[in-house]
């Protein structure tokens, strides 16, 4: 019986996501585990080996040929095929059928719905709108999923476009100042302005405790007047995340 020859430089691959690169005139692919892509490009995924089939470059995944090394060193300046593969990663072109890349952007839609829904409340009620009005609002104003960008970036980007056709707002987030008496005066104006509602002041000689509710937007902003406007010497304690009214109650 006759043997069967495999040349060296083939491997077979079944069940892959290949990501295609051109670049100096040739073209590079790397072969990756399904889903996981745009897992590592979203940051979720951080393990190389839970992303890449194989730590090789190919000229042509599906038939299992190998990139050479001097095609590779003439494209990337470099040989480490782990490197070469991460910039593949990150600049590449993900190869899916039709049907996959519906499925992925209707994922990510559904993802981005339920991130808006999570983070925003109706403000005249104080409660989340259920997810479904949220998918109903983002067709409405003819939102497309960007493949690329992570769905918190996407859901902070769609809020104020949604706030157009739906009484929409940041849940609040609960924080507690500690300003020392010296500063208070001064930096209490500043703090009002950033602050969407003062639920309670303690002045003692020695300092000034304010807690309030503020936009989730203005938490570094505060942040930072605190640090450099005290000196170090006051303080910013987050009490809850978020205020939303669900039923006759008030949970935080």
């Amino acid at each position: 019986m006759s043997k069967i020859f495999t040349p060296t430089n083939q491997i077979r691959l079944t069940n892959v996501a290949v990501v295609r690169m051109k670049k100096g005139g040739k073209r590079f692919e790397i072969a990756c585990y399904k889903n996981k892509v745009l897992s590592w490009r979203s940051k979720v995924e951080k393990d190389i080996d839970e992303v890449l089939q194989t730590h090789t470059v190919f000229e042509n995944v599906s038939k299992g040929k190998a990139a050479k090394k001097e095609d590779l060193i003439k494209a990337f300046n470099k040989e480490d095929q782990t490197e070469i593969c991460k910039e593949i990663l990150a600049h590449g072109e993900l190869q899916v059928s039709d049907k996959e890349r519906h499925a992925q952007l209707e994922s990510t839609y559904k993802d981005i719905a339920n991130t808006v829904a999570e983070m925003c409340v109706n403000p005249e009620t104080k409660r989340p709108y259920p997810v479904t009005m949220i998918e109903k609002a983002m067709k409405d104003v003819h939102f497309s999923v960007k493949p690329n960008r992570n769905t918190k970036q996407q859901a902070l980007e769609v809020i104020p476009t949604l706030k157009e056709s739906l009484p929409l707002e940041r849940a609040q987030m609960r924080i507690k100042l500690t300003l020392p008496s010296k500063e208070a005066k001064k930096l209490k104006e500043k703090v009002v302005a950033c602050a969407a509602k003062i639920e309670k002041e303690d002045w003692n000689s020695d300092e000034l405790i304010i807690t309030c509710l503020i936009d989730p937007g203005h938490y570094r902003t505060l942040d930072e007047l605190i640090r450099t406007g005290t000196r170090g010497q006051g303080s910013m304690e987050l009490l809850s995340l978020k205020e939303v009214t669900e039923g006759d109650e008030l949970f935080t």
